[in-house]
């Protein structure tokens, strides 16, 4: 029996976090066994049950602290003296750097690293993103696997320098495609959130840190909705902005026009009941909210960020405009919200897409190759 122990350093609403308590869950239980270790905050940290056993770590916090950094290091390697499992796998900055640091430290045979983007970006001072890059390239040096979400974020790796090529691995972002699109009642669910039936229901997907980007969504709704009487902006998600995304809204006329619902769990049915998907993300892997919604059949117009390039294609599926270019980005929506028959076409093109590597029981065979790989790799015998 392998043991595996996942280490991330928060619970909360995400693509990762899903993806790491969805692989807890469905390693093959007969030849592994999982835990996830974890700090002892978060929206899921509480509501994990069913996802196999979860230790907190109770220094392990996002936020940088050098003293509590270094009590969250010891207190890791004690945790994994203690659990002995033949492999760490890691995923978020933080806990990447400190959980790798700590497994190498407790002799742990092999040690995995996905990136589910980066933890710099090109919006960072020039000294805090080489700290970073130089962060990540030390840490390389005790990682038996770089796993990336999206080939983009795997050319950025390259070319800062981080690990050895070698050992990169793309692994997508899983999603339970068997459950897009969803069935849902259009008109109940639309009313559910005010929205009349005739609107034309603009969704974004995504929490309200600087990294989404939400004011873009805001002033994309406030330019556009003036003229557009039925065009309707929704942007699900929660975190430490909401209220002040929501004053916005408020301040700016559009409570009616851009809703912020915050954190909902039928983000697959609010998917099936609306028209366009749009994600202002400055910076990501591979958003899943993004496969989500072309699996539902929802034609696409996102800043074209890293991972998102992978797979929405220009004129078939949606619009990828340039980063950051709201002016574009403006000029995208409209064109769709202005010809339904354009609509309808990247509508049908979304839905045929192959998102077949998104599969989320895929990724996990993926995960156990991977681990059986290393460790045979290793001449261990378990």
């Amino acid at each position: 029996m392998t043991k595996v122990a996942h280490i991330i350093t928060r619970l909360d609403f995400g693509g990762a976090q899903a993806n790491t308590l969805y692989t807890a869950a469905n390693l093959d239980r007969s030849r592994f066994d999982a835990v996830i270790i974890t700090g002892n905050f978060g929206t899921l940290a509480h509501r994990a049950d069913g996802y196999g056993k979860i230790v907190f770590a109770e220094k392990l916090v996002r936020e940088i602290s050098p003293l509590k950094d270094l009590a969250a290091f010891f207190e890791l390697r004690r945790i994994l003296k203690r659990e002995a499992p033949q492999v760490v796998h890691t995923h978020s900055s933080k806990a990447g750097i400190l959980g790798r640091l700590a497994a190498y430290s407790a002799g742990v045979p092999a040690v995995v690293h996905t990136f589910h983007g980066f933890g710099f970006h090109p919006r960072q001072g020039f000294l805090k993103r080489t700290f970073f890059i130089l962060l990540e390239k030390f840490c390389a040096l005790f990682s038996d696997a770089l796993v990336f979400v999206s080939r983009s974020n795997m050319e950025t790796a390259r070319a800062a320098g981080i690990g050895d090529p070698a050992k990169y691995r793309l692994i997508r972002s899983g999603v339970k495609l068997a459950g897009y699109p969803a069935k849902t009642d259009r008109a109940l669910k639309r009313a559910a959130l005010g929205l009349d039936d005739s609107a034309t229901v603009v969704l974004s997907i995504g929490n309200t840190k600087p990294q989404k980007n939400p004011g873009h969504f805001i002033e994309a709704a406030a330019r556009l909705s003036g003229t557009r009487p039925g065009a309707r902006f929704v942007f699900v998600g929660g975190g430490k902005e909401l209220e002040n995304l929501r004053a916005e809204a408020r301040a700016r006329g559009l409570e009616k026009t851009c809703l912020f619902p915050g954190w909902r769990e039928d983000c697959a049915e609010l998917l099936a009941a609306s028209d366009i998907f749009a994600l202002t993300s400055l910076w990501e892997g591979l958003p899943r909210a993004l496969v989500e919604a072309l699996r539902t059949g929802l034609p696409a117009v996102c800043y074209a960020t890293d991972g998102v390039t992978d797979i929405l294609d220009d004129g078939v599926n949606g619009f990828p405009v340039p980063q950051g270019e709201l002016g574009q980005l403006c000029s995208a929506l409209a064109r769709l919200l202005d010809d339904p028959q354009l609509r309808a076409r990247l509508a049908a093109g979304a839905a045929a897409t192959d998102l077949a590597e998104f599969d989320i029981d895929h990724m996990v065979r993926q995960q156990e190759e991977l681990y059986c790989g290393l460790l045979s790799a290793k001449g261990y015998k378990g």
